[in-house]
């Protein structure tokens, strides 16, 4: 299951998720958390027995979400889809110190995960990337956070404007020595209808460019790899197997979720074949159309081939890829044609019957993946 909890303390400059601003929304959000009760309720009507395999609350800053709705979901959750086993829940925080004094209610109401968007541990970057914390601040939140949760993750972003290598090596050392399990380095990237869109569009600043960024990137590979961690997915590095995401280990891999919450994305395989849903992205929409028995803005049936293409474009994001034969059903031979060129030029390799990107490969897995499916 995805949770998606919309509300912010401030937009990011970088940020083109569904997000608005927390202030004043009380009501509203005491509504919205109803509605995805609600919505959890129809859904699993929807798609009948199954086995709970994790829960992801993302955002937004859902630590913004009030421990006991939290604890709600999840209850709620592991009464219609009875686990076989103890599953993660993982919940996305910002490491200030006002969210920071709800991780023990947020532990409480079981999340055993916390991912941290410290992005930075350099005062000047945070304000740069407009966020509301400052470093020391974010040390703070990290010490309460390991006294509340048996796992945690962090997210950092790179290729900032006049960032050095030096600089983000030492920042990458910095997330080891507070004993992050799993980190998520994010090469900052700049979207059109954003903040940062809108400056670079104008002039006002650039990013690193190409030849910077690639060494950048292969300063992340390199100082991850020599502390023991496993870049498990392109941008998600774990310290050993147990510490990998199992929640976006079960997306890549192609399997189903349910998408509750505003604008989340969801998927379903039902009988008549694999459904992708969106939810309707406005708050005030969803939860109508919570009531009125259609939360979807999109809701699309795939073509088989289309499924399969998916499966592809996101099982190859990880170390262990994909079977060879998913990529046979799309008419691609491990021989000959487009996948043969792309193992012979040394992109993708072969091994046990699955096909994976190779370390030369992942950098430019964009173009790998357009060449292998148009």
């Amino acid at each position: 299951m995805y949770v998606h909890w919309p509300y912010c303390a401030r937009i990011c400059p970088y940020c083109d998720f569904n997000v608005v601003r927390d202030r004043g929304r009380t009501e509203e959000q005491a509504g919205l958390a109803q509605a995805i009760l609600d919505d959890l309720e129809a859904q699993a009507a929807l798609v009948g027995p199954r086995a709970l395999a994790s829960i992801f609350f993302g955002g937004g800053t859902p630590s913004l979400m009030p421990p006991d709705a939290v604890a709600a979901v999840v209850e709620r959750a592991h009464a219609l889809f009875p686990p076989t086993s103890a599953i993660e829940v993982s919940l996305e925080a910002n490491p200030t110190d006002a969210e920071a004094g709800r991780y023990a209610a947020l532990a409480q109401a079981g999340v055993n995960r916390l991912s941290m968007g410290v992005q930075s541990f350099d005062d000047a970057a945070l304000k740069f990337l407009g966020r509301d914390h400052s470093a020391e601040e974010a040390r703070r939140a990290i010490g309460l956070a390991g006294r509340a949760f048996s796992r945690l993750s962090i997210d950092l972003i790179y290729a900032r404007p006049g960032q050095g290598l030096a600089d983000w090596r030492a920042e990458l050392s910095t997330a080891l020595d507070l004993g992050f399990e799993h980190v998520s380095p994010y090469q900052l990237t700049i979207e059109g209808t954003t903040a940062f869109g809108r400056a670079v569009a104008r002039g006002a600043w650039s990013p690193p460019d190409e030849d910077l960024a690639a060494e950048l990137y292969e300063t992340t590979q390199g100082t991850l790899e020599a502390a023991g961690f496993e870049a498990y997915e392109v941008s998600n590095h774990a310290r050993d197997v147990a510490a990998r995401s199992s929640h976006n280990l079960h997306v890549w891999r192609g399997g189903d979720y349910l998408g509750l919450g505003p604008g989340a994305h969801g998927r379903m395989t039902l009988a008549e074949g694999r459904i992708a849903t969106v939810a309707r992205r406005r708050i005030g929409d969803y939860s109508q159309g919570v009531a009125d028995g259609s939360p979807w803005a999109e809701r699309e049936v795939l073509d088989p081939r289309d499924a399969d293409e998916e499966r592809v474009l996101l099982g190859l994001r990880t170390v262990e890829g994909v079977p060879l034969s998913l990529l046979q059903r799309l008419g691609l031979s491990a021989d000959e044609g487009r996948l043969a060129d792309l193992r012979a030029d040394g992109f993708v390799a072969l091994k046990d019957g699955r096909i994976a990107a190779t370390a030369t490969g992942r950098p430019l897995l964009d173009a790998v993946l357009k060449a292998l499916l148009t």
